[in-house]
C-alpha cells in the first residue's frame, strides 16, 4: 500500500480543519494556430477553441471535487501570449478580443484568464508594443483578464527599457481603477525567468514550447504546514525540514490525483503540479504564519529570510519526490494583501519594502500584492522592479513584481480588493528614488554565470 491508515487519516485532516484545496486547475491553451486572414477572423477562431476545450471544465471540476471532497477553489485558462498573435496594427481590436475573452469567461465559470502578455526580455516587436500600450484599458475594462511582460532572464538580461515602460503602464492602469483602489494593477505582473506552465495568476502564460493544451495544478496548503509544525515545537531546524517535505509530499499527491483525473476526464493531457504554498486572506492559511510558528516573533523580523528557505527547499524536495511533473513557480508564495498574515506584519511595521525584497531571494514569485502610495512616482515603480528583476536575473530564478500603487491614499492606510485578492495596509516607500538611473534605459547584459553552453 502507498498509504497506510494514519496517513489517510492525516490526509482527512488537512482538508477539514488546516484549508487544504486545489487553489486552482488550470488549462493552457495554444492559440498561435488561430490567426485567420484578418483580426476579426482571428478572434472567432480563439473563443471557438477556447470553448471546445473548456466546455466541459466547469462540470468535471466539480464531479471530481464531490467525489474526493477536495476543493476546487479556481477554474482557469492560460492562452499562449497574445502579443505573438499581433502585427501591431490590430489597433483597439486588442481591446475588443479581450472584452470578448472576459464575456466567455464569465459565460463558461472561468474564473481568470492568463496570457495578455508580452516577451520582450531582448526587445519589442510590434505586437509586442500594441500589447503593453493596450493594457491599461483591458485590465480597467474587464473583470477576468490578467496580463504580464518578461522584461528579463537570466539568459538574454535586463530589458531596462522595458521595465521604465512598465513603470508608467501601471501608474496608468491604478488611475484607471481609483475607484476600485487600483485593483487593475493586481491583475498585471512584470517577470524575470517566467514559466511556461505557471497555473497562478496573474502571470499565467501557455508558453510557445508547450503542447496544444495541459492541465496544469496548484494546489494550497499554509495551513497544513503551519499545523504540522505547532504540533513539534520542540524539534531542530533540521527535523523541521523533514516534517515539511514529508507534508509537501502528501499535499503534492493531493494535487497530482486531482489534474490527472481533471486531464483524463477532459480528454487532454496532464502537464505539472505547482509545489508553491498559496496562502489566502484566511486567518491560518499564511505562510507569515508558518515563519511565525518556527519561532520568528512577528513576519519581517529577523530570522524571517532563513524560515523561508528552509520552507521553500523542503517544498521543493518533497514535491519533487512526491511527482516527476512538477513545474511552474514551486516554492512559498509572499503576497502581502493575499496573506492575512502578512498584512498584519506589515500593517505593525514588522514587514517593509526592504526586507520583502531580501526575503524574494529564496521565495517562489518576487514583490507580490504590495500596495504602495498611490503617488509613487512611475520612474520610482520602474526602479523598484528592476531591483527585484535583477534578483532573479543574477540567480538563475523566476522574480514576478505585482506592485499596486492605490489612489489617493498614502503608507499606512487600507487598500481593499476583495476575494481571493484580500486587503493589505499600503507599505511606506523609501523616498530616495533611482529615477536619473532608470532612465538610462538600455539593456542590461546578462550575467557571466548565462555563459553555460
Amino acid at each position: 500500500m502507498l498509504f497506510d491508515r494514519a496517513e489517510i487519516l492525516e490526509t482527512l485532516r488537512m482538508l477539514e480543519l488546516e484549508n487544504l484545496d486545489v487553489r486552482t486547475v488550470t488549462v493552457g491553451i495554444n492559440i498561435l494556430d488561430c490567426r485567420g486572414e484578418s483580426f476579426p477572423t482571428t478572434i472567432e477562431r480563439v473563443l471557438a477553441k477556447i470553448r471546445r476545450i473548456t466546455t466541459p471544465l466547469e462540470e468535471v471540476t466539480e464531479e471530481i471535487a464531490g467525489k474526493y471532497g477536495i476543493p476546487i477553489v479556481n477554474r482557469r485558462v492560460a492562452l499562449s501570449p497574445v502579443a505573438l498573435l499581433l502585427t501591431g496594427k490590430e489597433g483597439e481590436r486588442v481591446v475588443e478580443l479581450a472584452h470578448q475573452l472576459d464575456q466567455l469567461a464569465q459565460e463558461l465559470s472561468i474564473d481568470f484568464i492568463g496570457g495578455f502578455s508580452a516577451l520582450v526580455h531582448k526587445g519589442f516587436a510590434p505586437g509586442d508594443h500594441l500589447l503593453v500600450d493596450s493594457l491599461p484599458l483591458v485590465l480597467s475594462q474587464t473583470e477576468r483578464i490578467c496580463g504580464s511582460v518578461n522584461a528579463a532572464s537570466s539568459r538574454a538580461g535586463i530589458n531596462v527599457d522595458a521595465i521604465l515602460r512598465m513603470g508608467g503602464v501601471i501608474r496608468e492602469t491604478a488611475e484607471k481603477t481609483a475607484s476600485r483602489d487600483g485593483i487593475g494593477c493586481a491583475k498585471l505582473v512584470v517577470f524575470a525567468n517566467a514559466p511556461e506552465d505557471n497555473p497562478f495568476m496573474a502571470g499565467a502564460f501557455h508558453g510557445p514550447g508547450e503542447a496544444d493544451c495541459a492541465v496544469n495544478v496548484g494546489v494550497s496548503g499554509p495551513g497544513v504546514v503551519k499545523e504540522m509544525i505547532s504540533r513539534h515545537p520542540h524539534a531542530s531546524l533540521g527535523e523541521l525540514a523533514e516534517i515539511i517535505k514529508r507534508v509537501a509530499f502528501k499535499i503534492t499527491r493531493v494535487g497530482e490525483l486531482i489534474g490527472r483525473e481533471v486531464a483524463q476526464k477532459m480528454g487532454i493531457p496532464f502537464g505539472i503540479v505547482d509545489l508553491s504554498l498559496a496562502p489566502t486572506p484566511q486567518v491560518g492559511d499564511s505562510v507569515a504564519e508558518v515563519i511565525e510558528a518556527m519561532g520568528v516573533e512577528r513576519c519581517g523580523g529577523w530570522g524571517s529570510t532563513l524560515a523561508l528557505a528552509l520552507l521553500t527547499d523542503a517544498c521543493k524536495k518533497g514535491g519533487a519526490m512526491a511527482s516527476s511533473f512538477v513545474g511552474g513557480l514551486s516554492g512559498a508564495f509572499i503576497p502581502v494583501s493575499e496573506d492575512a498574515g502578512m498584512s498584519e506584519a506589515v500593517r505593525l511595521g514588522a514587514l517593509r519594502l526592504e526586507k520583502l525584497e531580501a526575503m524574494t531571494s529564496v521565495s517562489s514569485v518576487g514583490l507580490d500584492m504590495i500596495a504602495i502610495p498611490g503617488d509613487t512616482p512611475e520612474e520610482m515603480i520602474s526602479a523598484i522592479i528592476g531591483d527585484e528583476i535583477a534578483i532573479g536575473v543574477v540567480n538563475h530564478k523566476t522574480v514576478g513584481v505585482r506592485l499596486i500603487p492605490v489612489p489617493g491614499k498614502r503608507a499606512g492606510e487600507k487598500a481593499y480588493f476583495g476575494g481571493l485578492l484580500g486587503e493589505c495596509t499600503i507599505i511606506e516607500v523609501n523616498p530616495f528614488g533611482g529615477g536619473k538611473f532608470i532612465r538610462r534605459g538600455g539593456r542590461i547584459p546578462a550575467p557571466i554565470t548565462s555563459l553555460r553552453n
